[in-house]
């Protein structure tokens, strides 16, 4: 081995050395702090698990969690029950504008649940149009959805998107013949459904079933709009951090403690599964779509249009809204206008738009330099040091924004490293937060370029960074575009942990959707929304554009 070919490897152990201490940085120091005052007395600096029985002892904190254990559970439920049939339906029946329905089903999951909160209270809030007619038509006193069933209605038709994503790509792997043998020995239809294709679908829809589940539980916008007295844990965190600072933070800190290992649990009982039922399908002969006539048809039809009618729906009412007459955002009277974009987008002082764009494209610049570089390290350098770089990186989908939040202001609120406040703060949370999109959809393409080739490169005088950067990096680009734009696309709908890090002068989208609700300015609110679902929309078909797909991977 020349000298060139070990500076070149030790240039690798540098690189993985230093990308493995951004991430002790901005993920382990900060979940250490958050561990450490949960189980600190401020006092006298002793060790307590005060905190902890506080928390235990206390009805009033402990049904927090029961409270999303039952709304995570139920919605995940009904997520499971709409997106598993329309993803079989979709695949098994022509239905009438399919790409279409998919586009929308795509566009549903990719929107905030918050902002299909916002929406439901538009129509089924206590002035909600729907509530109003229902109580005048029906001479009933119905108060809104507020509450359980107001969370469980908007997680359920926002996360089905992600079951359906999911399934369907199982679906287009499956041999259909498996199905036809169980046709020619006798079974009927329903008899195939449940014996053949949902168990060779199951570990798919378990596995995105516990995915449902870990983004329900840790999601803080829907609940805070919408449960009123019903509080989930992130509401919780967030209510107990923001009434104690500058006092007492450590029962913050065990809360943040507690939903770290409720997400870890959760994730380690995805792995396990997917890991024990996960086998391969090749489709020899894939399943084929047939004309469904008569009233099954038309049953498939109306199952299918109502639930992607549902989930888009407050998409719509957004932008509907958006364009309602208005009295200073709050009070709608007849007739369309431009009002609420007059105070928005078209305000002297827009900042808040632009520093949406200007903190995701930080972000982004930082979430590909940093995945390209873990995912080939992880791929091809395999040594201790990247393992444990592949393990940390996937911590920030783990850890609730929320808790991610308030473990930087644990961090970075202080010298030697003071970031609190700053633009900074924002695009680390960001990156950090957002990053295992591109390192998966990077590392997914690395897995498909053969090693022979930069051996052959190497072979014919590159340097093996010149092998990287010359022949691996243009092959990885198709891959590192998907995930950056998918990692863009939530990183502009990204509230937990904004909600807890923003300044006036950070103020985001998300943040202003958020407070305009909260304030009752909903034409304002309206227009906010309705620009971050452009933005989202072009994004995606920008995604579809350069990746020649139809259709994401999550």
């Amino acid at each position: 081995m020349d000298m060139s070919t070990k500076k070149t490897l030790d240039i690798w152990k540098v690189l993985t050395l230093i990308i493995l201490g951004i991430f002790i940085l901005f993920i382990i120091y900060p979940l250490l702090l958050v561990l450490k005052k949960s189980i600190m007395d401020p006092e006298t600096g002793a060790f307590t698990l005060d905190y902890f029985r506080k928390f235990f002892q206390r009805k009033f904190y402990w049904i927090t969690l029961v409270n999303s254990f039952k709304v995570t559970i139920v919605s995940t439920i009904i997520a499971v029950a709409l997106g598993l049939p329309i993803a079989y339906l979709m695949r098994r029946v022509k239905i009438k504008g399919s790409g279409i329905l998919e586009i929308l089903i795509i566009i549903s999951y990719l929107s905030p649940p918050f902002i299909g909160a916002y929406a439901w209270i538009q129509l089924l809030g206590r002035s909600g149009i729907v509530t109003k007619f229902i109580n005048s038509a029906f001479n009933m006193k119905f108060d809104g959805i507020y509450g359980f069933k107001g969370i469980v209605l908007v997680f359920a038709l926002q996360s089905f998107p992600l079951v359906y994503m999911y399934v369907s790509g199982a679906l287009k792997n499956l041999d259909n013949s498996l199905n036809e043998a169980a046709e020619s020995l006798g079974y009927t239809n329903i008899q195939r459904i449940f014996k053949i294709i949902i168990p060779l679908v199951m570990p798919t829809v378990l596995a995105s079933a516990l995915l449902v589940f870990m983004r329900v539980i840790a999601d803080f916008g829907t609940p805070m709009l919408i449960g009123e007295g019903y509080k989930t844990m992130p509401v919780l965190i967030y209510g107990q951090y923001m009434s104690e600072v500058g006092g007492d933070d450590g029962f913050a800190a065990a809360l943040c403690v507690i939903m770290i290992a409720v997400t870890i649990f959760l994730f380690l009982v995805q792995r396990l599964i997917s890991r024990h039922y996960t086998y391969s399908m090749t489709a020899l002969k894939p399943m084929v779509q047939g004309d469904a006539k008569g009233v099954k048809g038309i049953l498939a039809h109306i199952f299918v249009y109502l639930s992607v009618f549902f989930a888009i729906l407050p998409q719509a009412v957004v932008i509907y809204t958006s364009f309602k007459k208005n009295r200073g955002g709050q009070v709608f009277i007849k007739g369309f206008s431009l009002d609420s974009y007059r105070a928005t987008l078209l305000a002297k002082d827009n900042s808040i738009i632009t520093n949406t764009y200007k903190l995701g494209i930080m972000a982004i610049f930082i979430i590909v330099i940093l995945g390209i570089l873990i995912s080939y390290l992880t791929a091809r350098k395999k040594n201790i040091f990247t393992s444990v770089l592949d393990t940390i990186t996937m911590f920030p989908f783990i850890i609730p924004g929320s808790v991610l939040g308030i473990s930087y202001l644990f961090a970075f609120s202080m010298p030697p490293i003071l970031l609190s406040g700053t633009t900074l703060i924002m695009v680390a949370s960001f990156a950090i937060r957002r990053m295992p999109y591109t390192i998966r959809s990077s590392t997914a393409i690395i897995g498909q370029i053969s090693p022979s080739i930069e051996e052959a490169a190497i072979s014919l005088g590159q340097t093996e960074i010149g092998a990287f950067t010359k022949v691996v990096l243009p092959m990885m680009m198709p891959g590192v575009i998907a995930g950056a734009i998918m990692s863009w696309i939530t990183v502009i709908s990204e509230l937990s942990s904004s909600i807890i890090l923003y300044t006036t002068e950070t103020q985001t989208l998300t943040v202003s959707i958020y407070t305009e609700v909260i304030r009752g300015n909903y034409g304002n609110a309206a227009a906010y929304s309705t620009i971050l679902t452009l933005t989202s929309i072009v994004s995606l078909f920008l995604f579809f554009k350069l990746t020649g797909k139809r259709e994401i991977s999550v």
